[in-house]
């Protein structure tokens, strides 16, 4: 009989690409042709349709039931034309995935007939049963009742034959149970507090637009190698494997040839992509085995989430048709790298200039260097709620090592802006400026953008790094909704932001002049963030040791993470800004804890099964057929040739056998200790010791197991071994 594994073996050699059918057109003759983009409002609204529309979307203005009417008929009408028969609200509550439910257009008329109808009150708002959400006791189940509300900021589009309406996801109190409704708020409020520091430098800027774009890296491997693997199609990542000789150590995947199996998949998740307006641009093999990256052109932040949210969607049902399957898990495979999601972040205005851009003269690089240095003294101030955002059980395996950050959060500007920095902080003196010294500082401002030239300073360990006209925030996991670290980002900007132009508003009131009252405050700011920068190497031992010297934390996992939520000042600032109240990030901090607990109490629980039902039945097998050499030997050979014959059969039988008890001792502390944990009321205790005790004994059987995996017969071993799922190709 053949084995499992050997089975799902011979299923990755009979492989063969999955024949494209190549589009009729180029690219931008079909591209966002499954979009209710502005091009299609124009040909399908009225003039007064159209333009109240725009307004809701540059300005939030509020549509009336009339007009609401109209887009819904548009809509449908022009849906319909594209073979859509169902709608459904498309939204993003606090599970991390997507969710909708589908409607039919069609209302029977009485007569054995039926209509298609969608009219504004179905486009505007919905009531989809929301008592299986996660809501973190913000309702209680017999309240179910949950409202989508239509976002007229991110287009409708069409999967299959569905009508997807984006909206937020609220309670009927009101609370958000979604990521998006807290978004839209950081990003309005940035907005503002953005446009009126921009005030000072350009009084025909109005409007203030976060933009993003995301890098999405992923694991492919084979579906049958995926279906012969229990722990990674039930955790998303393998709970054991010894590493293989070969990783990533030769770097020969990185940016190679893109194996012809995995362009065919691309080719096909990107052309539907392309037609309901993803701007991927970029695909290349990523530095581990069998890892890939996607990316897109920048978009105003709201959009650009909801699209890496259909992008994750579209490359797991991609994969599945090409016989493959996507990890997005953050760490999948030990000893290579994880996949995370960096967000390049940036702030740009109405009149079309990126606020983190040098200019060409020394005022555009004035505002340069005031949204720089807020930018930095937003994470000084804040750096624990960045490292919040990015908690979660997948990313404490991959942060700290293989090229991902470490979890203390610090800011990488390069050595030469650094030291321009440190040149300004020391020539800028307090209070009024003397001719010679505005001349200085204008040569030295001046001279940013040949700074910035070419700069190819970089560092892979640096979870928040300037990267020319962006800020790379590099410690998102690829499994992440971008609008966690996006709510955070953006809210602390804004609350710095507000601060800056009350003491710049305050010097002002003093009779200091305005360029004066900008560069001595940033003289002091560049002084209190100097702190949270560094250029060093972010996984050494010595920069732990000079981070808790600079007052930094080192939140080494997502319990000790999600403990910032509870401070008292962290939710003020979100209740000041407007974005999240009190009752909602307790709601969300339990929300996580509940989702840590439960992805750790799947991991141990398939852990344990693999073990003792898997593993240890293979060993024993192994060792029993070395037993029966052993014994065969001893029939047939002297005493003197049966000791030296039989010598490796016997440290193999001892070796095995203690690998055996030891596990064993380990599967059945770790059944017990989990009971002891689950038994816990608190959820924060609960966590932690997931964390701290059950974790570590799950590391303790992989380690066993792993050492199993060298010692038995190569064809006993049940589970395909990482580096067969690696070099699959």
């Amino acid at each position: 009989m053949p084995t499992t594994r050997s089975k799902a073996m011979q299923d990755v050699l009979h492989r063969k690409p999955m024949p494209q059918t190549p589009p009729s057109a180029r690219i931008s003759d079909y591209y966002g042709i499954n979009v209710f983009s502005q091009h299609v409002m124009r040909e399908y609204l009225t003039d007064e349709a159209y333009d109240l529309v725009m307004a809701a979307i540059d300005h939030g203005t509020r549509i009336d039931r009339r007009i609401a009417d109209q887009i819904a008929s548009a809509m449908k009408d022009w849906s319909i034309s594209r073979g859509a028969t169902h709608y459904t609200h498309w939204f993003q509550p606090l599970t991390g995935a997507t969710a909708e439910k589908h409607d039919s257009f069609i209302q029977p008329t009485g007569d054995g007939r039926a209509i298609e109808k969608f009219d504004g009150s179905l486009l505007v708002q919905q009531e989809p049963d929301a008592s299986s959400f996660p809501n973190g006791g913000i309702r209680n189940t017999f309240e179910a009742r949950g409202y989508t509300l239509w976002d007229p900021g991110s287009p409708a589009f069409i999967i299959g034959n569905t009508l997807c309406i984006p909206t937020i996801f609220i309670a009927y109190t009101g609370h958000a149970l979604d990521y998006k409704m807290p978004l839209l708020k950081a990003l309005s409020v940035v907005d503002k507090a953005a446009t009126d520091v921009c005030q000072y430098f350009d009084r025909d800027v109005t409007k203030v637009n976060t933009t993003l774009g995301w890098e999405q890296e992923y694991f492919l491997i084979d579906k049958a190698l995926f279906n012969a693997r229990p722990d990674i199609a039930m955790t998303g990542r393998a709970l054991f494997g010894h590493n293989p000789a070969k990783g990533q150590q030769l770097d020969d995947h990185y940016f190679g040839s893109i194996p012809e199996r995995a362009m065919a998949f691309m080719k096909d998740f990107e052309q539907e992509c392309h037609k309901i307006g993803i701007p991927v641009t970029t695909r290349h093999n990523e530095v581990a085995p069998n890892q890939f990256e996607v990316a897109p052109i920048f978009e105003e932040a709201n959009l650009a989430n909801d699209h890496n949210q259909l992008l994750m969607d579209i490359l797991d049902r991609a994969a599945k048709k090409h016989e493959f399957r996507v990890l997005l898990h953050e760490k999948p495979f030990a000893g290579v790298n994880g996949s995370g999601k960096h967000n390049n972040w940036s702030l740009s205005t109405n009149t079309g200039v990126n606020l983190l851009k040098p200019g060409k003269n020394p005022k555009s690089n004035l505002r340069f260097l005031t949204f720089f240095v807020n930018t930095i003294m937003a994470i000084r101030k804040n750096a624990d709620i960045l490292r919040a955002s990015i908690a979660g059980a997948g990313n404490d395996h991959r942060l700290g090592a293989n090229e991902a950050p470490p979890a203390i959060i610090s800011v990488f500007i390069g050595s030469q802006l650094s030291k321009l920095l440190d040149d300004l902080e020391k020539n800028i003196k307090a209070g009024k400026l003397t001719p010679a010294d505005k001349t200085a500082l204008k040569l030295e401002i001046g001279r940013i953008p040949e700074v910035l030239f070419d700069n190819t300073d970089r560092n892979r360990t640096s979870p928040f790094a300037f990267t020319g006209n962006k800020f790379e925030f590099r410690a998102v996991g690829s499994s992440a909704n971008c609008a966690n670290a996006m709510i955070a980002l953006n809210t602390i900007m804004a609350d710095q932001l507000i601060d800056f132009k009350k003491k710049i508003d305050a010097r002002l009131a003093k009779g200091q002049k305005k360029d004066d009252a900008i560069l001595s405050e940033l003289q002091v700011m560049i002084k209190d963030s100097k702190s949270v920068r560094f250029e060093g190497n972010g996984y050494s031992d010595e920069w732990v040791v000079e981070a808790k010297k600079r007052g930094l934390s080192n939140l080494m996992d997502t319990p000790s993470a999600l403990k910032v939520w509870k401070d008292k000042k962290v939710q003020q600032l979100f209740k000041d800004m407007n974005v999240l109240d009190p009752e909602e990030l307790h709601a969300r901090l339990e929300v996580e804890l509940e989702n840590y607990i439960l992805r750790r109490q799947i991991e141990a629980r398939v852990c344990a099964d693999l073990a003792q039902n898997h593993i240890i039945p293979t060993a024993i097998n192994y060792q029993t057929r070395l037993i029966e050499n052993v014994r065969g030997l001893k029939d047939l050979l002297s005493a003197a040739e049966f000791k030296s014959a039989s010598s490796t059969q016997m440290k193999l039988i001892k070796e095995i056998s203690e690998h055996l008890t030891e596990m064993k001792s380990k599967i059945d502390e770790l059944l017990e200790k989990r009971r002891k944990v689950d038994a816990l009321e608190s959820a924060e205790k609960k966590a932690e010791q997931y964390a701290s005790i059950v974790l570590p004994l799950m590391d303790d059987i992989r380690e066993h197991v792993d050492r199993l995996e060298m010692l038995v017969d190569d064809e006993l071993w049940p589970m395909p071994k990482l580096r067969e799922i690696l070099f699959a190709r």
